[in-house]
């Protein structure tokens, strides 16, 4: 399955036209003409803000169910689409990001502009084991690995820096 840069007007009416479509769209924010994944990323700040004020154990418990629903959704979505992880999928961003934010709960408001860029660095540079993911893993299982990996790692640097600098 090839991957086009925008959705063709059939495409997005399937996308559109289900509940695991606008899941996996992001509830719209993928539906951006361009940069779609930093829509996704900047969308995904929305219920941070709720879910941080959440336990721990909570919040992880609601990525975990986050990724699980993505999983759904973006397999569900991608067959749609005809494309296994089309770039208007962003529902993985969502996820990526919250992970990525995990440190930002116990830190200064600077650390959730630090962990937006550190998750958005990661996601499109894709660093081993971040691109292996995205090429060999297919599916909603694939969409939807490689950005948590990816916010783990950027979880992990902010906590780094945060511990150097914070």
């Amino acid at each position: 399955m090839t991957q086009k840069k925008t959705l063709t007007a059939e495409q997005r009416r399937r996308l559109t036209s289900s509940l695991a479509g606008w899941i996996a769209c992001g509830f719209g924010s993928g539906l951006a003409p361009k940069a779609q994944g930093t829509f996704g990323s900047l969308a995904a700040l929305l219920p941070w803000l709720l879910l941080r004020h959440l336990p721990l154990p909570l919040y992880i418990g609601i990525v975990v169910l986050a990724f699980a629903l993505g999983v759904w959704a973006c397999g569900i979505a991608g067959r749609a689409l005809g494309v296994d992880d089309h770039r208007s999928l962003v529902w993985d961003e969502f996820v990526g990001q919250w992970i990525a934010l995990v440190p930002a709960l116990f830190a200064p408001w600077w650390a959730v502009l630090a962990g937006f860029a550190l998750f958005r660095l990661f996601d499109v540079a894709k660093p081993w084991p971040i691109g292996w993911l995205d090429r060999r893993w297919k599916g909603g299982l694939g969409v939807m690995a490689d950005d948590a990996v990816a916010g783990l790692f950027a979880a992990l640097v902010l906590w780094g820096g945060l511990a150097l600098f914070g």
